[in-house]
C-alpha cells in the first residue's frame, strides 16, 4: 500500500534531521538555528539556517508541508483542474567561506491535490565558483550510481534536463555543472509510486555524503582577494537565476509561501561589475568556457 501523504511529510522530515545532523559534523563548528513557521492557509514547516560555521558561511535545510486551495495562477501554468492541493518537501541551499568550495542546491518533493493527482519531483547540482573538472566528474559519477539503481536510463534524461533547467539565459551560461533535475513523476501502482519515492529519499541520503566530500576536500585551500571577489561575482549569477528562472522560487511566493524561507537560498554577499571580463587563460576563464549545456562530465578530461 502506497503511503499518505502525511506519512511522506514525515519521512522528508527525518530527512531534513539527517542531513542537518551530518552536515553539522562535516563544518565541525556551526550549528543550526531553527525556525517554526505556520501558513495562515494551511500547513507550516521548519526552516534551519546555518549559523557560525567553519566551512559553510550560509545554508539553510527547509522542510514543508502546506496545502488548501490552489491558486488559479498555479491551476492555469500547470494545467490542472481545480481541486486542492498538498506539497511537501525538502530544500537546500549551501554556501561556503572558501571559493574552492562550491554552492550546492538539493530539492526533493512531492505534490498530490484530492482529485488524485499526483506526482514526485527534485533534484541536485553543483555551482562551483571555480570549475574544476576532477571535482565535476566525481560528483557526476555519485549521483549517477543513485540513478542507475533507479533507472539504467534516467541520468542521461535528468542530466539533461538539468542542463536545460539550470540555464541562465540572459547570460547564455549554466548556473554551475548541473547535475539531475525531475518533475512530474507519477506512478499508476503502489509498488512503482514507492519506488519513485525511495529513489527522491536516495537523493536525500546523498546530499551530506557528497557535500561533505567537498568540505574536507577544498575547505583549507588558501585563496586571495582575487578568488574572493570572482565568487562573489558568481553569486551573483546565482541571485540572477534564481530570482528570475527558478521555478520554486515562483511557485512559493504564488502559492503565498514563507518569503524569509523561499529566498533562504540568496549567499550572505553578492557582487556585480560592469563588463567584467577575466584575463585570458585564467583560471576564471577556463571556468566560463565549461558553464556550457551537454558537457559529459562522467568522461570529462582533467584540465
Amino acid at each position: 500500500m502506497r503511503k499518505t501523504k502525511e506519512e511522506i511529510a514525515e519521512i522528508y522530515k527525518q530527512i531534513q534531521d539527517h542531513i542537518c545532523d551530518e552536515l553539522t559534523k562535516h563544518d565541525g563548528e556551526g550549528k543550526f538555528r531553527e525556525d517554526a513557521w505556520e501558513r495562515p492557509e494551511g500547513g507550516g514547516g521548519r526552516t534551519r539556517i546555518f549559523e557560525g560555521g567553519k566551512i559553510i558561511e550560509k545554508g539553510g535545510v527547509a522542510f514543508s508541508a502546506v496545502g488548501g486551495k490552489t491558486p488559479e495562477k498555479i491551476l492555469s501554468k500547470l494545467g490542472l483542474d481545480e481541486a486542492d492541493f498538498f506539497a511537501t518537501g525538502v530544500s537546500i541551499v549551501l554556501h561556503p567561506h572558501n571559493p574552492f568550495v562550491p554552492i550546492i542546491h538539493m530539492n526533493i518533493r512531492y505534490f498530490e491535490m484530492d482529485n488524485g493527482v499526483h506526482w514526485f519531483g527534485g533534484g541536485i547540482d553543483l555551482t562551483p565558483h571555480y570549475v574544476i573538472p576532477e571535482e565535476a566528474r566525481h560528483f557526476h559519477r555519485e549521483v549517477k550510481k543513485v540513478c542507475d539503481s533507479f533507472d539504467p536510463e534516467s541520468y542521461s534524461k535528468y542530466k539533461k534536463w538539468a542542463d536545460d533547467y539550470f540555464y541562465v539565459r540572459h547570460r547564455k551560461e549554466t548556473r554551475g555543472v548541473g547535475g539531475i533535475f525531475y518533475d512530474r513523476l507519477s506512478a499508476e501502482s503502489d509498488s512503482d509510486f514507492e519506488r519513485i519515492l525511495e529513489f527522491s529519499l536516495d537523493i536525500g541520503r546523498l546530499f551530506p555524503d557528497i557535500y561533505g566530500y567537498f568540505m574536507k576536500k577544498n575547505h583549507d585551500k588558501a585563496f586571495s582577494d582575487q578568488e574572493k571577489s570572482w565568487q562573489n561575482l558568481r553569486r551573483g549569477r546565482y541571485v540572477e537565476f534564481n530570482l528570475v528562472w527558478d521555478a520554486g522560487t515562483k511557485f512559493g511566493l504564488d502559492t503565498n509561501g514563507r518569503t524569509e524561507s523561499i529566498l533562504m537560498s540568496m549567499p550572505p554577499i553578492a557582487n556585480w561589475e560592469y563588463m567584467h571580463e577575466p584575463l585570458p587563460d585564467s583560471l576564471e576563464q577556463m571556468t566560463l568556457n565549461l558553464l556550457k549545456k551537454d558537457i559529459d562530465w562522467i568522461n570529462i578530461p582533467d584540465a
